[in-house]
């Protein structure tokens, strides 16, 4: 677990100061330089985008992952490499020709409601590719165990861009046209200096001939690509549905709530950088204890700490709320669905990665297509009669079932589930602090309230965990401080 602790602290750093720049940018800059219409345009350009992508990307950021490690031969491995950015490239240019055909159909789409989205239909296509080539990329420096300055590119580079955008704009230097086409810039550069990077550090040379286990490969990147692209769906899905039965502004209302809540994720992204590549290596050895170890550790860890996170986003929120225009009003049933949903994916610790590269990375096809049905039906019966707060029940609800059908699935066919006594410790702790902090505020201004009120929560969750010694990992972690450590 060293190279786990040592890559994840520093992921975690990484992904704090990118979800810290993100907030700002989603919650003051984006409200307060672009209008609602805007706001929600470039939201939904990015949830679209973020649907489309893993098409593209055919799986191959997973199947890199899945078997790079199983290959001792440099022949076969730049042979494999060389099909992993062809798939992707053909499967750009397929769609590419669709879109292209039936582009005036799509543009129609928008006719009726939200022609605002028209002019900037391309761009999906555009950063689909920058998404898809990007986390390929990134899954080659992952394999290598070197996934920090991805992580600054993939949290860090795009938000500060975005940052430095937004105040271009508000001084009026460019256009919000303009600032629309910079980000799609902002993207295609972080896909370039990906690329030079991971090609300097693989020391990769193009084979155009396939590898002896091309027809494992194939079949693995094609379900991946199934099931990567319904686990995406269930996450964007939503935002593209309001844009159907709401005015577009209400897209960027959801988001802001969404993203509020999505904060809880930054542990699960910051360790999976370097869990995903050790859970494929322990598969491919047959190391199952290993496994268990790293699967019980990682879920516990993850939600001890999303759990902290949690407490502070839901305790502190409508405060955070009184710092935004008015016209952002708070759904705070949204803020807490979303954030139960989130909190249960780090309560899986490295399930998907233990999933997706096993044998049975095909049942989670079927699942996550039931799922993908699931959450298309609750969306389309709910957001007319709920607005937002029906969006947020239906993917929350699907997450569940998903997230569930995955724990069980684990558990059958590896005999192994993340869950203890600590784990339902856990649970009582953040019910008790959500109750016992929610419902009073200092009577300061909004800034200082939220931060006293976190520091006393931080103090006291923290003190509960270490004195109940509910993570060894997270004890330790705290012993090191004072060394400096």
């Amino acid at each position: 677990m060293g190279i786990v602790a040592n890559q994840s602290i520093k992921n975690v750093i990484i992904t704090c100061l990118g979800f810290g720049i993100g907030a700002v940018n989603t919650l003051f800059l984006f409200t307060k330089f672009l209008e609602e219409e805007y706001y929600g345009l470039v939201s939904y350009l990015f949830s679209a985008s973020n649907i489309i992508w893993p098409l593209m990307a055919f799986g191959v950021h997973n199947t890199v992952v899945k078997f790079y490690s199983s290959y001792s031969d440099k022949k076969e491995q730049n042979r494999f490499m060389t099909i992993m950015l062809i798939l992707p490239m053909c499967v750009a240019i397929i769609i590419g020709a669709i879109g292209t055909v039936f582009y005036e159909h799509v543009l129609s789409y928008f006719e009726e409601d939200n022609t605002i989205v028209q002019p900037y239909v391309w761009t999906i296509y555009v950063l689909a590719i920058a998404l898809s080539y990007f986390e390929i990329f990134f899954a080659w420096a992952k394999v290598k165990l070197k996934s920090v300055f991805g992580n600054i590119l993939k949290e860090l580079f795009v938000r500060t861009c975005l940052m430095v955008l937004l105040f271009l704009v508000y001084l009026e230097v460019i256009t919000v046209v303009q600032f629309i086409y910079a980000i799609v810039f902002v993207y295609i550069a972080r896909l370039c200096i990906m690329a030079i990077y991971v090609y300097r550090l693989l020391n990769f040379s193009f084979s155009f001939s396939l590898p002896s286990n091309f027809a494992n490969v194939f079949k693995y990147s094609l379900l991946i690509l199934l099931a990567g692209s319904v686990a995406t769906l269930l996450i964007d899905l939503d935002k593209t549905m309001i844009e159907r039965y709401l005015p577009i502004e209400y897209v960027a209302k959801y988001g802001i709530c969404a993203y509020i809540a999505s904060v809880i994720i930054i542990p699960s992204r910051s360790m999976h950088q370097i869990t995903y590549p050790l859970t494929a290596k322990f598969i491919n050895e047959k190391n199952f204890e290993q496994l268990r170890v790293l699967y019980k550790k990682s879920s516990l860890n993850l939600f001890a700490i999303s759990g902290l996170l949690f407490v502070l986003i839901i305790c502190n929120v409508n405060q955070l709320f009184e710092l935004i225009p008015d016209e952002y009003e708070l759904f705070i049933r949204v803020v807490v669905l979303i954030g139960i949903a989130k909190l249960f994916d780090n309560v899986l610790g490295n399930n998907n990665s233990i999933l997706f590269n096993s044998d049975y990375y095909r049942l989670i096809l079927y699942i996550g297509i039931a799922m993908a049905i699931i959450a298309f039906v609750l969306n389309w019966l709910l957001i007319p009669v709920y607005g937002v707060v029906g969006a947020a029940i239906a993917t929350s609800v699907a997450v569940f079932c998903y997230n569930a059908t995955k724990v069980f699935l684990v558990n059958i066919k590896f005999e192994m589930q993340p869950f203890s006594k600590k784990t339902f410790l856990i649970v009582i702790m953040i019910i008790t602090f959500v109750f016992g902090f929610y419902f009073w505020d200092f009577n300061f201004h909004p800034i200082v309230n939220i931060g006293l009120k976190s520091i006393l929560i931080g103090i006291g969750y923290i003190s509960i965990l270490y004195f109940l010694r509910v993570s060894d990992d997270i004890n330790n972690t705290i012993k090191k401080i004072p060394r400096g450590a």
